[in-house]
């Protein structure tokens, strides 16, 4: 049986395409039998994690690519580098922990949450993305179809669970009920990155009940880091760099996104039981 015959017989399709170039840099590099059969390995199982990469990140389902390197730390300097590095590390999904982003708009929240979606799944996790609109979306169809503890279950698989723009919309009862449903199941079994416009003392506002927030932030805030950053939005900056705010604008705006912010540690909502979460707290 010819070379090519075995390489589709065994599914090997990335050396199957590269066998030939393989030959040639060996002839000229003049290697052993044992070396080419290891660089003729390594190529087909890159070209083959690749592929797993790949659909994993399609699954995912982020909206973008967004990377920790091209990050532009240089325009939110109260952000802990030293933080996002360990965060980076992703022991976090290994001890099935939690990272909540906390800010104004714009300040890079999304990014961040994305890039540590992209570095977990190209670690070999499995991860999702939802914006929290599209999850309360996709839980409201599951009541009505009868189907809730089927799709919350398919929620809790994920190694890696990224809830974007939590505080946008206000959630309904039945709503929250079922968000602490998905955590509960989710609990020490996978990790949750969420990003929120809200301080922690507003999310009895955003649930319409104080003690269902309570018990939301107690389950998220058990084994936790917090996030918070205050800084200027990275889109007004564009647009000024682009000439399209005034300079009286540019104030309002600045003041909007920045000077407004407070995380009010001591109004969160009362939990019941000890919070175990580290909390990084962003100074301007």
């Amino acid at each position: 049986m010819e070379l090519e015959g075995l390489l589709e017989k065994l599914k090997m399709e990335t050396l199957a395409s590269s066998v030939d170039t393989l030959l040639e840099q060996a002839a000229k590099r003049d290697v052993g039998y044992r070396e080419f059969l290891i660089d003729a390995l390594k190529t087909e199982w890159h070209g083959r994690n690749l592929k797993t990469t790949e659909g994993r990140m399609r699954l995912a389902r982020f909206p973008w690519v967004k990377t920790i390197e091209a990050f532009d730390f240089s325009f939110q300097p109260s952000i802990d580098r030293k933080v996002i590095r360990e965060l980076s590390g992703l022991s976090f999904v290994g001890r099935a922990e939690n990272v909540i982003f906390l800010g104004p708009p714009g300040v890079g929240k999304t990014h961040l949450a994305i890039a540590l979606g992209v570095k977990a799944v190209e670690a070999g996790n499995s991860a999702l993305f939802l914006t929290v609109e599209e999850l309360t979306t996709r839980l409201a169809k599951a009541r009505a179809s009868n189907r809730l503890e089927t799709t919350l279950a398919q929620l809790a698989r994920p190694k890696l669970l990224v809830l974007d723009e939590l505080g946008y919309l206000p959630f309904s009862r039945e709503e929250a009920s079922s968000l602490f449903r998905l955590l509960t199941r989710r609990y020490e079994k996978g990790s949750v990155i969420i990003t929120s416009n809200k301080s922690f003392a507003d999310w009895g506002e955003i649930f319409s009940d104080s003690v269902l927030a309570s018990a939301i932030l107690d389950r998220l805030l058990h084994h936790s880091t917090t996030i918070n950053i205050k800084g200027e939005s990275f889109r007004l900056k564009e647009k000024r760099k682009a000439g399209m705010l005034a300079s009286s604008e540019k104030g309002d705006e600045k003041t909007s996104a920045a000077g407004e912010w407070l995380f009010e540690e001591e109004k969160r909502p009362a939990m019941s039981g000890a919070s175990a979460g580290k909390e990084v707290i962003q100074e301007d």
